[in-house]
Formats: C-alpha cells, sequence, structure tokens
C-alpha cells in the first residue's frame, strides 16, 4: 500500500483552489443561479478541503 503524502506547495494549491471554489459557489448561490455549477463548485472546494484535511502533509528536512 502506498502513502500518500502532500507537498506543502501542493496542499497550499489545493487550499487556495478551494477557496475559490467556495467564493464562485457562494456568487452562484446569491445569483440563484443553475443548479449544476452550485454542485460543481461545492463538489469541488468539498474535495480539495477533504484532501487537505485528510492526507498528510510532508515536513522539510
Amino acid at each position: 500500500m502506498a502513502d500518500f503524502i502532500l507537498t506543502p506547495l501542493t496542499a497550499t494549491v489545493l487550499f487556495v483552489l478551494a477557496c475559490l471554489a467556495g467564493y464562485q459557489y457562494r456568487r452562484v448561490w446569491v445569483k440563484e443561479g443553475p443548479r449544476w455549477k452550485l454542485w460543481l463548485f461545492g463538489l469541488v472546494a468539498g474535495a480539495c478541503l477533504a484532501l487537505v484535511a485528510f492526507i498528510p502533509v510532508s515536513t522539510i528536512n
């Protein structure tokens, strides 16, 4: 079984992507836009945050 470890750069990119997707989610929600966009941005934000939360980040030696 392979151990999955995120680099600090990858974790940062995923977190920023989650923030941007969450911001887009809120914009679509406030404008009462199409539901598929809510699902798309919500799933992207949730998946990125789940990856950052449950996969350890490597430490720099």
